[in-house]
């Protein structure tokens, strides 16, 4: 790796930080935790100009608290959320150096770069902002968050080679999922030789409680071990990872983080036979089988966001947890400019082209219903 000093594997993710009953940050346990953190001999911390409170209380609970020089603070520019124009877009820079109370920082990110939102970041010259900061000192090194396809992946990293790493959503349940593609975005950045930091390693918490039949799998492995675990450590184990972020919420994740990820070296060849079989045991689980080709997308006239609604869908059907996949199904139709299930018309158009042969009226009723839960 390039950086001026070595990077614990393990990241405090500052996004689900603990909360208040009035929801505002938990500033004093979240001390605890950093503590603890550092204690341990690990020292990124990942926050964000988004993050409502975030870089706040970074800067109480670390900043104040610990010398400059001791850690290392990443932070992300979200220039497609409300800049109106180039100097609101870079202006995020100076807002997060405010509120974290620091002259610099370490690593610095144009946030989801992906899909509609890259263009942003080239119509506010982000990427002459980021050299020219690094230039000045106000940042050390500079790089992206991505969620999209390996081919959008190669693209931006061909058009900018000078980035100088990836962090992107990668877990074990996603590795081989057509919808995520995680191995194949992972490869892609390997390919363009980046160190990756990756995201969402227990996937928004969800693989802290899987399906029966894959917490069966890994607790019978390893009944000392949390279900959780496998996630980061999966991610941990793979080649070119520069830090793995987890999103600890409570002193009892940073303590379970702790036991593991001190001291780690890597997967046994049990342990990732192990992984094998449980994505196997989720594969099994019978899902709507849609590949996100949008074939259905070009035809519908009523531009149903039919790949969104699916992968929502089966995501409930996975996880059972009818709020998380909501969001999924918010973002990922209403986010992308699309239609929800309920305003399908039933023409058939979108069943004509569908490689999969999928009944996708008769999904997107079942989709409209479930959703008209929440």
């Amino acid at each position: 790796m390039f950086f001026e000093k070595e990077i614990g594997k393990l990241g405090f993710g500052l996004m689900r930080l603990p909360r208040l009953e009035n929801q505002e940050i938990d500033v004093e346990q979240m001390k605890v935790m950093v503590d603890k953190f550092m204690d341990a001999g690990f020292n990124y911390f990942d926050t964000a100009w988004a993050y409502g409170g975030s870089e706040e209380a970074a800067r109480q609970a670390l900043v104040e608290r610990y010398p400059r020089d001791s850690y290392f603070i990443a932070t992300k520019a979200a220039v497609w959320a409300g800049a109106k124009n180039e100097e609101e877009a870079q202006g995020q820079l100076e807002v997060s150096l405010s509120r974290l109370g620091v002259d610099y920082v370490d690593f610095f990110l144009l946030h989801n770069i992906g899909e509609h939102r890259t263009h942003f970041f080239d119509d506010f010259h982000m990427w002459d902002f980021v050299k020219r900061m690094k230039e000045e000192g106000k940042i050390k090194h500079y790089g992206f968050s991505f969620h999209s396809t390996p081919e959008e992946l190669d693209a931006v990293l061909t058009a900018h080679p000078d980035a100088e790493f990836v962090q992107m959503q990668l877990n074990y349940a996603d590795w081989e999922n057509p919808a995520v593609q995680s191995r194949a975005v992972y490869e892609m950045a390997r390919k363009h030789n980046k160190p990756v930091i990756v995201m969402e390693p227990v996937k928004g918490g969800l693989l802290a409680n899987p399906p029966e039949k894959v917490a069966e799998i890994l607790k019978t492995a390893e009944p000392d071990k949390s279900v959780a675990s496998w996630g980061i450590r999966f991610a941990a184990d793979l080649e070119g990872i520069m830090v793995v972020l987890s999103g600890m919420s409570n002193i009892e994740q940073m303590d379970d983080n702790l036991s593991y990820m001190k001291g780690f070296t890597g997967l046994t060849e049990e342990e990732k036979k192990t992984i094998g079989e449980a994505r196997e045991a989720l594969a099994s689980i019978p899902l709507i089988p849609c590949t996100t080709c949008n074939y259905c997308a070009k035809v519908c006239p009523k531009e149903i966001g039919v790949s969104g609604t699916f992968t929502a869908k089966n995501m409930y059907t996975l996880y059972g947890d009818l709020k998380y996949a909501g969001f999924q199904e918010n973002w990922l139709v209403g986010g992308h400019g699309r239609q929800q299930a309920k305003n399908c018309i039933k023409c058939g158009a979108c069943e004509k082209v569908c490689p999969q042969h999928i009944n996708i009226r008769e999904e997107l009723e079942a989709a409209a219903k479930l959703f008209g839960q929440i």
